[in-house]
């Protein structure tokens, strides 16, 4: 891999030793594969189509940054100050965020398959299109925000605050819900699968469709006739 520096700018650079400069500074194709990033300062630096795969990132300032593009699958963010952060089309499977701090941070058209999202700070924290298939998401709070496009089949939500929320084209099938806090929550445009009575009780609070009502009751071998 060819190590090209221009300006605030490295591109095609194997970095995986390096210590990067402080941000904001911009890197396109580099190679971070593993890389030793904790507690770097990244104030608003730009990860293009990077790869961060297995990267310590634990109590870095990712403030003001953008990730585009690549992947960090198997990366550890936890503790790590991420303020009006950008995740776009990042490939995060397996990541650890435990006790970040993600306020007015937004995850857009992500991979986070069984990623660790527990212990998270901050608010206004937003995920659009994005597949949290097995995350965990124990106690998150998304109270109040449109969320579109979400796969969240088998993800642990556990105590999370849902109140208020409104889900378009998205997927609740096999979630775990217990004590989530769903009141006013509309449920309407997500996929819930085909609960059992024990599942379809968490819903209490929310709105469904009487095909969605339809679903359940089948599946509790409750046979609706008109």
């Amino acid at each position: 891999m060819s190590d090209d520096h221009t300006g605030n700018e490295t591109a095609d650079a194997d970095l995986r030793g390096a210590a990067l400069p402080a941000g904001p500074h911009t890197f396109v194709r580099c190679d971070l594969t593993g890389a030793d990033l904790r507690e770097a300062d990244l104030y608003e630096s730009v990860f293009t189509d990077c790869r961060l795969d297995g990267a310590r990132l634990d109590g870095a300032v990712l403030d003001g940054v953008r990730f585009s593009g690549g992947s960090a699958a198997d990366a550890s963010f936890a503790g790590a100050s991420c303020c009006e952060t950008r995740f776009e089309r990042l490939d995060l499977a397996n990541t650890r965020w435990k006790g970040a701090l993600l306020t007015d941070t937004a995850f857009t058209g992500c991979r986070m398959t069984g990623a660790a999202l527990t212990g998270l700070r901050g608010i206004g924290y937003a995920f659009e299109s994005c597949n949290l298939m097995l995350a965990r998401c124990e106690r998150i709070d998304l109270r109040g925000q449109a969320l579109h496009g979400l796969r969240v089949d088998e993800a642990d939500l556990t105590g999370a605050d849902l109140r208020g929320t409104v889900w378009t084209e998205s997927r609740l099938r096999g979630a775990t819900l217990v004590s989530a806090r769903l009141d006013g929550a509309d449920l309407r445009g997500a996929d819930l699968g085909e609960p059992t009575l024990e599942e379809a009780l968490h819903l209490r609070g929310a709105a469904i469709t009487p095909e969605q009502a339809g679903t359940v009751l089948a599946a509790l071998g409750i046979r609706v006739v008109g």
